[in-house]
């Protein structure tokens, strides 16, 4: 029972990190200069659950996609 329990945790985590291993993961840095905004803003938004991201340290790492499915979304038409 053990070791069964033992595999399907090493699937899950082989699974997980082939998917994550496609991802391009961006600094707070690096997204504030994408969408043009300070690191505060981007810290806020990372906070506040508007833009997922990552911990790693003491430091955040954000999907690039989700910043850009977070840019298409944010479009407005004005008149």
């Amino acid at each position: 029972m053990f070791r069964r329990c033992e595999e399907q945790k090493i699937e899950v985590t082989m699974s997980t990190e082939r998917q994550l291993g496609e991802v391009r993961f961006l600094t707070v840095a690096e997204v504030a200069t994408i969408m043009r905004v300070s690191k505060m803003t981007v810290y806020r938004m990372v906070h506040a659950g508007e833009l997922p991201a990552i911990r790693v340290g003491r430091s955040f790492r954000v999907p690039e996609d989700e910043v850009h499915t977070y840019l298409h979304s944010s479009f407005v038409d004005t008149a």
